[in-house]
């Protein structure tokens, strides 16, 4: 993910391919394309996780956008130990630009997207891109050198123009929205009620009534979209604040713990511990 000014592709075969989570990058402004065959990814980017996962029971790829509209900090997060294998490709802003500054005219949708910091959209990948990714992978054997390069960068393209041209379809505005693409619409409002209100005192309650929504069913369509329930996705992003709060800022230890919601800093130590695999007096500045 740590990206150049051109578009760059890499591959992750396996477990070993794994980043270090003690690696910090600095990225610039870009698009992301990640198509995600097996394992997760967990990345932290300006103190925020993100966690990408693979498909379904079935073994089918998603492919993940990722947007960064600000130079940010990225590392990489403790993930589960499966092997991993997948594509990434990532399209520096001044290159997009670069590439499209001879456009007849401005898709609103795409560059709605390019101008929210972290925005994301998840998809099934279809046949074609499944096959295009797969060509990456594996490239055929009779090539080398510069023309394999070549190669990879076509199809890499390719999936890129098409993941973008499936931001209509995901996201663009519809009469009716399919029941499955409403339910993640009513999760991420419940997402962005949460992240707006991290310091106050949530409840499930405060929260379903606040985003429209039953107890019930906000409690069920949170995790189903972001495979985690409502409370640990607020203890996550929590310790995120305290993370950050430590890194930047140089806080105290019970000062970080208070910002994630614990009141005994031991308690927190040990949360932080499991979030991050090193303790919270490693991260502060």
């Amino acid at each position: 993910m740590n990206v150049s000014p051109q578009m760059s592709v890499s591959v992750t075969g396996g477990q070993s391919d794994r980043i270090q989570n003690s690696t910090v990058s600095e990225i610039c402004p870009s698009l992301t394309v990640t198509v995600l065959f097996k394992g997760s990814h967990r990345m932290i980017i300006d103190g925020r996780p993100l966690d990408f996962y693979s498909g379904d029971e079935f073994g089918e790829a998603t492919v993940y956008l990722l947007n960064t509209a600000r130079a940010s900090r990225l590392h990489y997060g403790p993930g589960d130990e499966a092997p991993v294998r997948s594509v990434t490709i990532a399209a520096p802003h001044a290159w997009l630009d670069g590439l499209m500054r001879n456009a007849t005219e401005t898709d609103p949708v795409f560059r709605n997207f390019l101008s929210t910091h972290l925005a994301q959209l998840s998809f099934p990948a279809s046949r074609q891109i499944h096959h295009l990714a797969d060509q990456i992978v594996d490239p055929p054997p009779t090539l080398g050198g510069e023309v394999r390069a070549l190669h990879c960068k076509a199809r890499a393209l390719d999936i890129l123009c098409q993941a973008c041209a499936a931001m209509r379809e995901h996201t663009g505005a519809r009469p009716r929205l399919h029941p499955q693409l409403a339910s993640r619409r009513r999760s991420e409002r419940v997402r962005d009620y949460v992240l707006a209100n991290l310091g106050a005192n949530l409840t499930i309650e405060t929260i379903a009534a606040e985003t429209g929504a039953s107890v019930s069913s906000v409690q069920r369509h949170f995790k189903e979209h972001f495979r985690m329930t409502v409370f640990e996705f607020i203890r996550s992003e929590r310790l995120a604040r305290a993370c950050a709060a430590l890194e930047r800022d140089g806080v105290t230890i019970a000062q970080a713990a208070y910002a994630a919601g614990y009141a005994d800093p031991s308690n927190f130590t040990v949360a932080f511990k499991r979030a991050y695999g090193v303790l919270p007096k490693h991260k502060r500045r």
